[in-house]
């Protein structure tokens, strides 16, 4: 045998590691293994969660494959629910729906993005584009070298902000919030920047100030060359600790508006100014001058006699410096900050129960809450926060309420619901999720005290627009004011006095703040108690409302109804009325079609009516009318003359009367009677015949009659809305204690009726639940309760839900707002009023000479500081 070349076992040996390498990559075996790049990519990617809507889903045992079919695709997990024919997919941000769309249709099932998800793609979208934009702007300025270190870093911080969001899969609204101190609140003033104003400033200037204070107000103190030291002592004061209000002098001149601490600035300026001429250029330059400050003006000698002002710099400096410090610790929203800490991290790691796609067991999976679904289960251990809003399922617990609700304790059970911010005290519970993230209730709670409390209203920009028109005023009562004291007196130093304690004794701060303040406190103090109130305005309209309407279903009631009586016409057998009204209410959501269901159920269950009366009623598609009945093709047992039983198919129609006329037309005198005398009538009719009525009532909510009786006691007007006819609806308002009774309205006719009302004169405010959004948009105040949904509580400013939101279940809650926003209106006037009386009280003491400029600014402060004091009652409220 030949021993082979050595090029022959080169590749032999070769082969053979190809061979062994290609065996172990099928096994799954070797550390260099090869990567497809684009699914890594797709594997890797940041999840979004989307929905889909199905059509041609026709059984359950083929989700098992569509899902299975569906996971095939790097980085997807899918969730097909049969009932509600939707799909949830969890995926990368950048996978392709139509290779999704197309596995659907593979199986013959139509697939549609849900509105949802669709304007949620919609805002990724745009979001990536901004950022690919800003990126672009960074990267061109990088390359110039043009980009300062501070500019670097701030796009920095905003680039990895917008990455965290991202990845977080919450899509919060970007929208141009306001405070209080932003120019944007009002285009006529300009108010001080509050970055400016920091403690380091104050406590810097404080002891230069006290220096000069304490050397000009104590002669026993002073010594040769003392007024020099003040000079050089005041410099720091003036120039630096007084920086932002000069700054926001210049901005205003700049500008052509008035700045807010402008008279201030000049007060300053002036006094400092005053005093090193009269150093340089007269006595209080000599090394032995004394001073003997003087507190009124008639006591000031001549020009020979000059008074120094340092003591009137440095003092107003300070002072400003401290109010403003002062009043940013009490504007700061305390309601605000509370919200902020109740905010759910998105990355917070949740246990969640969900069952196995494959073997269909119970599994636990802890996951960060950005993940969890809408109908996901999540365990809620004790002694947490409840992260979403939901539906308990499993356990009973104690919760203790967030601080929009009061914050009181109550205990929970499987059925009852609970929110987001919410603390779990004593047992583990199971929650089926209902809403995550930015659309829970405390969520939207928070966008709308945000909004609210810096939405500009009548009050707040009256007030603003004073204020920006005492600055000039006050600046043109100096000038005259010295003219007058020069010409008249002959005394130019008292002429500056009076007219530096004309400009020290002003306060437009505090007649600008009068209003917002009280606006945001009062907002606050109704959110704290389950109202929320759109903005200012809307607690000024409530304050003119001499008219409340009420719908009574859902709002005077709990909206739980339940059957009352069956009364069926002579030959007629009430049991099979109240069947076919149960099969024909069977579609709907609506309480009383609830009402209907459940107690036919209950009847057939029971077994009354025996084998004459059907178990079930095969319907026909079912019409709603304009008059809201509910009209369909419906098989009943028909027995001939023979005594052979067979199925007909017969109209049949579910109505109910709006007016006395339509009960005496349709109805026998047997109907009549029970369709007046209970609760409210719903009346079955089939084959053309009226064959019964069924009376339903509906539990009043235990605080109706008293809440209805303190908004007459306050003077305001009470009306009910309702579809029944008058007798029963009168019965309703007797029992409540309401005025008048508006019966007989259809659901499409109400908004109608409560313009009506409106065009008689009356200010209206409409108070309903979701069923009546219209009528509170034409009604002057709309006041929704009985929140259940997230577009309830949407904050669009274009097209608001509703003007005020009460979170409660209780029917007090609509006097108290009325309460509140009557009280707020009485705190704003008189804020108003107070300031205007000071400011004219103090100009006229400092024009006459008898207000010193230190007592002046003093003076200045302490309205500030009480109206503030007036505004924080709001929150006690």
């Amino acid at each position: 045998m030949s021993r082979p070349e050595p090029s022959s076992v080169d590749k032999a040996v070769g082969a053979a590691i190809s061979e062994a390498r290609s065996a172990a990559l099928k096994a799954g075996v070797g550390l260099h293994r090869p990567v497809d790049e684009e699914e890594d990519s797709q594997q890797s990617g940041i999840k979004v969660s989307l929905s889909f809507e199905l059509e041609g889903l026709d059984n359950a045992p083929s989700l098992m494959a569509v899902e299975r079919a569906l996971e095939h695709i790097p980085g997807v997990s899918a969730t097909l629910i049969y009932p509600t024919q939707t799909a949830w997919i969890t995926a990368t941000e950048k996978i392709d729906l139509d290779t999704i769309i197309g596995v659907f249709e593979r199986f013959g099932i139509r697939a549609y993005l849900s509105n949802s998800s669709l304007m949620r793609r919609h805002q990724q979208l745009s979001a990536e584009i901004s950022r690919e934009a800003r990126v672009e702007r960074y990267q061109f300025r990088r390359a110039s070298k043009r980009m300062s270190p501070r500019v670097r870093r701030h796009n920095r911080e905003e680039m990895m902000q917008a990455l965290r969001a991202r990845e977080s899969g919450w899509i919060k609204r970007k929208k141009k919030t306001t405070t209080l101190n932003d120019d944007a609140m009002s285009g006529d003033v300009l108010f001080t920047a509050r970055a400016l104003i920091t403690p380091m400033r104050f406590w810097v200037c404080l002891p230069f100030a006290l220096v000069v204070v304490l050397l000009s107000f104590n002669p026993s103190l002073q010594f040769d060359y003392w007024q020099w030291l003040s000079a050089l002592l005041s410099i720091p004061v003036v120039m630096w600790g007084a920086w932002p209000f000069h700054r926001a002098a210049a901005g205003g001149i700049r500008r052509g508006i008035s700045a807010l601490d402008a008279t201030s600035s000049v007060a300053i300026a002036a006094a400092y100014l005053w005093s090193l001429a009269m150093l340089f250029f007269e006595t209080p330059g000599n090394k032995s001058w004394r001073s003997y400050p003087a507190w009124f003006a008639f006591d000031h000698g001549t020009l020979t006699q000059n008074e120094i002002y340092f003591d009137v710099a440095c003092g107003i400096t300070v002072l400003l410096l401290a109010g403003r410090l002062l009043t940013r610790k009490r504007s700061q929203s305390s309601l605000l900050a509370e919200l902020d800490r109740l905010q759910i991290d998105p990355h917070q790691v949740v246990t969640v129960v969900r069952k196995h796609r494959a073997t269909r067991k119970v599994i636990e999976l802890n996951i960060p809450i950005m993940e969890v679904r809408v109908n996901d289960d999540i365990m809620i251990p004790p002694g947490t926060i409840i992260p979403v809003d939901g539906v308990v399922i499993g356990g009973g617990s104690s919760i203790a309420a967030s601080i929009i609700m009061g914050q009181d304790n109550h205990d929970v059970k499987v059925n009852d619901k609970v929110f987001a911010g919410s603390l779990n005290i004593t047992e583990e519970i199971k929650v089926r999720v209902i809403r995550t993230g930015h659309r829970t209730r405390i969520a939207a709670v928070h966008r709308w005290v945000k909004e609210a409390t810096v939405k500009e209203n009548r009050h707040n920009r009256a007030a603003i627009h004073s204020a920006g028109t005492l600055v000039p005023i006050t600046f043109t009562l100096a000038v005259v004011n010295f003219c007058l004291w020069a010409l008249i007196s002959g005394n130019i130093n008292a002429a500056f006095t009076t007219a530096l304690a004309v400009l020290a004794c002003v306060a437009p701060v505090a007649l600008a703040l009068s209003a917002p303040l009280a606006t945001r406190n009062s907002v606050e103090a109704a959110a704290r108690h389950g109202i929320l109130v759109r903005s200012g305005e809307i607690l000024r309209v409530l304050d003119d409302v001499d008219t409340v309407v009420f719908n009574r279903l859902g709002t005077l009631t709990d909206g739980e109804m339940t059957v009352e009586t069956v009364t069926a016409d002579k030959g007629e057998d009430p049991e099979l009325v109240l069947r076919v009204a149960g099969a024909l209410a069977m579609e709907s959501n609506h309480s009383i079609s609830k009402a209907l269901v459940k107690a036919s159920r209950e009847a057939r269950d029971s077994g009354t009516g025996g084998e004459d009366v059907p178990h079930w009623i095969d319907v026909g598609a079912v019409e709603i009318t304009e008059e809201g009945a509910f009209q369909a093709k419906i098989e009943l047992p028909y027995i001939n003359s023979s005594g052979e039983k067979s199925m007909r198919t017969v109209d049949a129609l579910l109505w109910r009367p709006r007016s006395m006329s339509e009960v005496r037309e349709h109805l026998s005198p047997r109907l009549i009677a029970a369709a007046t005398s209970g609760g409210a009538p719903l009346i079955i009719r089939w084959k053309g015949k009226d064959r019964g009525v069924i009376t339903l009532n509906d539990h009043v909510r235990p605080d109706a009659a008293e809440a209805v009786s303190a908004l007459e006691d306050q003077g305001i007007e009470t009306m009910m809305l309702s579809r029944d006819t008058y007798p029963v609806a009168r019965r309703y308002a007797d029992n409540l204690g309401i005025t008048h009774v508006l019966a007989g309205i259809a659901p499409g006719k109400k908004p109608h009726v409560v313009r009506s009302v409106h065009t008689r004169g009356s200010t209206v405010a409409m108070v309903g639940d979701g069923s009546v959004l219209d009528s509170m948009k034409v009604a002057d105040v709309g006041i929704l309760m009985g929140v259940n949904s997230h577009s309830e509580l949407r904050d669009d400013t274009d097209d608001p839900a509703a003007d005020v939101v009460v979170l409660r279940d209780e029917v007090a809650s609509v006097p108290f707002l009325f309460r509140l926003a009557r009280r707020y209106v009485k705190l704003v006037n008189g804020n108003i009023a107070l300031s205007w009386i000071y400011n004219g009280v103090a100009m006229v003491l400092a024009i006459s000479g008898l207000l010193h400029p230190m007592a002046a600014t003093v003076a200045m402060l302490a309205s500030s500081l009480i109206i503030e004091w007036r505004s924080g009652r709001a929150r006690r409220f």
